[in-house]
């Protein structure tokens, strides 16, 4: 069965502030593919997104809450969210079953999810 998320977008406001926010929290490769837009390493059918700057979008905490997948690394990725910009809103803590998760703002105001099982 397909995905049923295939692709997000992520604004920001400072392209290069925030792949390097994005870089070092997630520990993966971002890079700009087309200007103004940076795209999430990704491999064959994986979800992926980007990053991208627009006039017509701007970051926010209100909306959509993306988890980003930091498995096993949860604490360290937290602990780099200051480093680069971002605020902690709630750290880690466990969410049932579903494994653990902290809620921070990114380099740009966006609200996001780390997550580890």
């Amino acid at each position: 069965m397909a995905n049923k998320i295939v692709w997000f977008d992520v604004p920001v406001t400072d392209l290069e502030r925030a792949v390097g926010f994005y870089t070092n929290v997630l520990d993966m490769k971002i890079e700009e593919e087309f200007p103004g837009v940076a795209v999430f390493a990704h491999e064959d059918n994986e979800v992926a997104g980007c990053l991208f700057t627009s006039d017509d979008a701007e970051p926010s905490t209100a909306g959509i809450l993306v988890y980003f997948n930091v498995n096993g690394r949860l604490q360290e990725a937290v602990d780099m969210v200051d480093d680069f910009g971002g605020i902690i809103e709630q750290g880690p803590h466990e969410i049932g079953n579903f494994g653990q998760r902290a809620v921070v703002i990114d380099s740009e105001g966006n609200r996001i999810a780390l997550h580890s099982e």
